[in-house]
């Protein structure tokens, strides 16, 4: 049986509302994330599937006094200026079986400031974003009920979730490495595009659509990761403000969440205020976004996306591990990593028969794993 949801209004579902800003109380300091990068699941870090980052990568080139020794402050930061309006926000959702399929034409519901960032905006002398916003084609297929994976995956520099808004979610870092949310300028949505003019938050946004808040004050559904399972607001159960000390490693936890319109309990991941903001890690086992945008963090990262690479990630100087680098190589082809680990069999591998598996040329294969190995640093 098909269910059909929509994001303008969500049919199916009771609840839908903005966030507003009693959801993101943030206080007047907030504890920088510069360095909380992690091989592993580790509270209050990012496990990101890149271990190495180039310092003059892009993103912001500046800091302003909202930056004072290991904290920031969000009301003294400067904002990117303008309101433009898009067409085809929002989320389509379809529920057929085992499979949950969203799709969306990856510009958000809500306005967004002007980009490139004008050179008479005050935001430029600190971030010289120079990405236009562009429609980008997401399209997922997730498990409907997702399940806990037995080890965590690390996340990507990428999409690593979608909002019910259209836009994409990010983790927390941005092409140097660094707190995104604490270094880059973003638009009064909290929100910015990266150099293929995909539009995406790296921490919660005054903007998101929220659906199915709790009746004792839990956050609704603000988006889905890749792994299948809901990303919430800010707020756990009895609308108590969540903080890292509140959550797992992978930034969530079970309680009882309005799930396709069902008050369950579940595990789910929360936004929160402090970094890493959306996700740690993957606790479930993450699906590929199927786009080819080659996994750029914001104006001027490299390297292509390792959606799907799982916990087996263990950098030994300076390189990611074998998984990361199938994932690498996954996302290049467009195909999930399971298929090509089962292509490619166990080493060393038949580039030949991988390829004939994989219904593309060996040379198309053979340059994917190449590209990959580099990325990878191998």
């Amino acid at each position: 049986m098909k269910k059909l949801l929509t994001q303008t209004g969500l049919m199916a579902f009771a609840i839908s509302a903005t966030l507003g800003s009693g959801a993101l109380a943030h206080g007047s300091k907030i504890p920088i994330g510069d360095g909380k990068v992690s091989t592993s699941a580790k509270r209050g870090y990012v496990m990101s599937c890149q271990q190495r980052f180039n310092p003059n990568a892009g993103g912001a080139h500046k800091t302003g006094d909202w930056i004072k020794g290991n904290y920031w402050y969000p009301d003294l930061k400067p904002e990117v200026d303008g309101a433009v309006k898009w067409s085809g926000g929002g989320i389509k959702v379809i529920i057929n079986g085992a499979t949950r399929k969203i799709t969306a034409k990856g510009v958000p519901s809500h306005v967004t400031g002007v980009y490139p960032v004008s050179r008479s905006d005050d935001a430029y002398q600190y971030d010289r974003n120079p990405n236009r916003i562009r429609t980008s084609r997401v399209s997922l297929n997730l498990p409907a009920e997702p399940q806990v994976a037995s080890r965590a995956s690390c996340v990507p520099m990428g999409m690593i979730g979608v909002s019910l808004t259209g836009a994409a979610i990010f983790n927390a870092l941005d092409a140097p490495g660094r707190d995104a949310v604490a270094h880059e300028i973003q638009d009064s949505c909290s929100g910015h595009p990266e150099r293929s003019g995909q539009y995406h938050y790296h921490g919660p946004s005054e903007c998101m659509t929220e659906l199915g808040r709790g009746s004792d004050g839990h956050s609704g559904l603000v988006g889905y990761a890749l792994d299948g399972f809901g990303i919430y607001g800010s707020n756990g159960a009895g609308g108590k403000h969540l903080s890292n000390a509140n959550l797992d490693a992978c930034h969530g936890h079970v309680e009882t969440v309005v799930w396709d319109g069902k008050a369950r309990a579940m595990y789910h991941y929360h936004l929160t205020d402090e970094y890493p903001y959306t996700l740690g890690c993957f606790k479930g086992t993450p699906q590929s976004s199927g786009q080819r945008q080659g996994g750029l963090n914001n104006a001027g990262a490299s390297g292509l996306a390792a959606l799907g690479a799982g916990n087996q990630t263990r950098p030994q100087g300076g390189k990611q591990g074998p998984e990361a680098l199938l994932a690498i190589a996954a996302e290049e082809l467009g195909v999930p990593i399971d298929r090509l680990r089962r292509a490619l069999g166990a080493p060393p591998p038949d580039f030949r028969a991988a390829a004939k598996a994989l219904g593309i040329s060996e040379r198309k294969l053979r340059s994917a794993m190449e590209r990959a190995r580099k990325v990878a640093g191998f």
